[in-house]
C-alpha cells in the first residue's frame, strides 16, 4: 500500500526516475492508495534533458505494489518493488514506453493506454 510520504520507482521513460507520493487523490481522508489509484508526487530524481525535471509536481497512477491483491478468482498477487507510472491531466501516459510487468486489472480501471504500451502483463 502507498501512503504519502512513499517512494516510488517510475516505470516510464518520461524522464523521472524517483519520485515521492504526497497526496492520494479519491477522498479527503483515503490513507492507502492501491494499484490502479491516482496520487500526485513530486520528482526526486531525474535524468537530464527529458521532459520531466527535478521538483516537477505530477499525477501518476500506482502500477506495481509490494503490497498484494486479490484477484476476483482467489489468486493473490504482489510484485518486488512499488511502481508508478506519470500520466498527464487526461489520463494519458507522458512516456512512450513502458517498463516491467503491468497487472491486468489497470484496463478495468480504464488505463487501456498503458497496459497497451506495455510489454509484460501479468
Amino acid at each position: 500500500m502507498i501512503q504519502e510520504g512513499s517512494i516510488l520507482k517510475v516505470a516510464d521513460n518520461s524522464g523521472a526516475k524517483t519520485v515521492r507520493c504526497f497526496r492520494i487523490l479519491g477522498g479527503s481522508r483515503k490513507r492507502y492508495a492501491r494499484i490502479g489509484d491516482i496520487v500526485i508526487a513530486s520528482v526526486q530524481v531525474a535524468e537530464p534533458r527529458k521532459a520531466v525535471k527535478k521538483r516537477d509536481i505530477i499525477r501518476a497512477v500506482i502500477v506495481r505494489s509490494k503490497a498484494n491483491f486479490r484477484r476476483k478468482g482467489g489468486l493473490y498477487v504482489r510484485f518486488d518493488d512499488n511502481a508508478a507510472v506519470i500520466v498527464s491531466a487526461k489520463n494519458e501516459p507522458v512516456g512512450t514506453r513502458i517498463f516491467g510487468p503491468i497487472p491486468r486489472e489497470l484496463k478495468e480501471k480504464g488505463f487501456e493506454k498503458i497496459v497497451s504500451l506495455a510489454q509484460d502483463i501479468v
